[in-house]
């Protein structure tokens, strides 16, 4: 990521950290799932660093959540 240190991220940013496409990334911030500002005369999206770090962090949480709630089988097991 080029913006070491920046406040605000761009969508390739966001996109290059949470490993997903654009269209995802603009699917996030388009939903409010994903907190941004819309800047500049031809509207580019930023997203604020620490709004990033709480999605991600929320993101583990639901997840946690959801497993917990949906066991997959009895055993526990799961290969790699």
């Amino acid at each position: 990521m080029s913006t070491e240190g920046s406040r605000f991220l761009q969508l390739a940013d966001v996109c290059e950290v949470l490993n997903i496409s654009s269209a995802q990334a603009y699917a996030l911030v388009r939903s409010g799932e994903l907190p941004a500002i819309k800047i500049g005369g031809r509207g580019q999206w930023r997203v604020e660093r620490s709004a990033l770090e709480d999605f991600i962090a929320e993101a583990y949480t639901s997840t946690r959540e959801f497993v917990e709630s949906h066991p997959f089988g009895s055993g526990g097991t799961e290969s790699d």
